[in-house]
This record gives structure tokens, sequence and C-alpha cells, in this order.
């Protein structure tokens, strides 16, 4: 199978690669630059151009594959609203050259998205249209596709960790530089669910090849990790002092990241593991968090 990959250059699809060739697929993969493109081809990609502002070159892009695989996001959450509705216009775009072929769209949203309403574990048979998380517009993009008998299915991640990034975590680590101490909220337990990243490329090669039309996957392999934990954890790497913290005093320790310091992000991948047979065998959150080398996050 040809398949077109966003996001081919960043964390996760540059994971995601090895893993299709490996299954004997070809890779199509976006880049908008040069450096990109090299990259691409020392791994041995096609290069496609285009970028997340033109939502025409991922519609060109799929139409030149047989299958697509969009995990590109534009990660800015300055602008998280506003990047939500971009995502929505490319898989609407992608969607409008899909519309009428058998071709799959695996689209990337957030494990949050399947917590009931009263709270709780999210798993993959619940979503909430009026979700609070503006994330919500892709998985609702996504079911306008399946409206019009498109085959969507959709990967929902969890933080996606390796040695040297750790999802929502990495910035969390520049804001308690900032601060001068690792902060979580003390006033109730949160916890995020945690998937290491190699684990999770092959769950977007599974989908593709066993998943189902409509079907909601999670990638969550860890169901939650305490904010507690991965702060101690933070601290001990940093050597900077961690503090339990009141809600009042969230946006100074956490700066533009306070709305996700009280957010219980668990998720269970039950149902996932067993109909696709997926037995992930990455290493934990918080032991790759006790290997990343704490004075490249400095740099970065």
């Amino acid at each position: 199978m040809r398949v077109f990959l966003t996001g081919a250059t960043g964390f996760i699809g540059s994971h995601i690669i090895p893993e299709l060739l490996d299954a004997g697929h070809e890779v199509l993969g976006l880049t908008r630059s040069d450096a990109g493109a090299r990259q691409l081809e020392a791994a041995g990609v096609d290069v496609h151009r285009g970028d997340l502002e033109r939502p025409d070159t991922l519609a060109s892009g799929a139409a030149a594959a047989d299958a697509v695989i969009h995990c590109a996001f534009d990660h800015n959450f300055e602008t998280f609203f506003d990047n939500t509705k971009k995502d929505e216009r490319n898989i609407a775009a992608i969607g409008a050259e899909l519309e009428g072929t058998q071709k799959p769209i695996l689209i990337t949203s957030g494990i949050g998205i399947g917590t009931p309403l009263n709270g709780g574990l999210a798993t993959e048979d619940i979503l909430n249209p009026r979700h609070a998380n503006p994330r919500i517009a892709t998985e609702l993009a996504g079911t306008a596709l399946i409206a019009r008998r498109i085959d969507v299915r959709t990967i929902r991640l969890p933080q996606v960790h390796d040695k040297v990034k750790a999802g929502l975590i990495t910035p969390l680590i520049a804001e308690a530089r900032r601060a001068g101490a690792v902060a979580y909220l003390g006033e109730r337990e949160c916890r995020w669910a945690a998937a290491h990243v190699s684990d999770v490329a092959k769950l977007y090669v599974l989908a593709l090849e066993k998943g189902e039309p409509g079907a909601r996957y999670h990638a969550s392999v860890e169901e939650g990790v305490s904010a507690r934990a991965i702060a101690e954890a933070i601290g001990r790497g940093t050597g900077l002092p961690v503090r339990s913290i009141s809600a009042e005093e969230v946006e100074l320790y956490l700066g533009w990241m306070a709305p996700f310091a009280g957010l219980d992000m668990i998720g269970a991948s039950t149902w996932t593991r067993e109909r696709l047979g997926w037995n992930p065998t990455g290493a934990d959150l918080l032991s790759d968090l006790a290997a990343i080398d704490y004075s490249m996050t400095a740099a970065d």
C-alpha cells in the first residue's frame, strides 16, 4: 500500500515511517522544507511538498496514495483553538479527495476526548460532541466524513514519550525552569495516560492494516501516571524543588499550561488491544523521565 503520511518529519511520524516500510508499504511523506525533504529521502520515503496552511496540498497527497495517516498538527498552544480549526479544514480537504473511494484515513486526536461526562477512564466507545477540549474539532471533522461513507479511523493519543520528548511534559519542564520549581496541583488527584512512541507507531500501522471504518483506537499503555510522580521525576532530573500548589498558584507556576494542571487525562486501551492484537513493549513514562538528558531540555 502507498501511504500518504502527514507529520512525516515529526516526533511520531518519523517513528511511523520505519514501521510502515518494515511492513512492506511505500510512504509518501509531507514536508514544507528542503531539510525535511532530505530527512525523508534519507529514510527511504518519497517526498510530497506542502504544509498545513494549504489544505489543497494535503488533498493532492491523498490523491497520490492508497491510504492516509494524518498525524500532523500545529503544536503552538498559544493558538490552540485556531490550530484545531486548521486541522478540521485539512481533514475536510483530504476527505473531499477520498470520497467515493475505499481509501482509509487515520486521523489523530487526544485520549481525553473519550472521557465520560461525569469523568473517569476514557474509553474508545465514548465521543462527547460538546467536549470542552477544542481538539474535539478533529473528531467532529472525522464524524462528518464518516457520514459521507469515508473510511475514517481515529487514533487517540496520550502523553507520547521516549528518552528525548514526552508530550506535554516537555513544555512542562520548560515552565518549571522558568518558575524555579516543578509544580503539581495538590488539591486533587490528576493523572495522565502515557505510551512509548515506538508502541504508538506500531498502533498506527495495525489500525491501517486491521482497523475498521469508523473505529476509535486508544494508544494508552499506562492508563494514568500521577502528576505528583511526574513532577518528582522532573525534580530529580533537573534538581529543581517540587511543590504542591493550590489552584490560585497554577498560572504563576505553569504559565500557559495552567489549563492542563487540573485535568485527569486517564484512558483505557483494552478494546484496542483486543481488536488489533496490539502488544506494547516500550519503556514506561517514569523510566524515560529518569533517562532524559535534562541538559538538552534546557538547551531547547
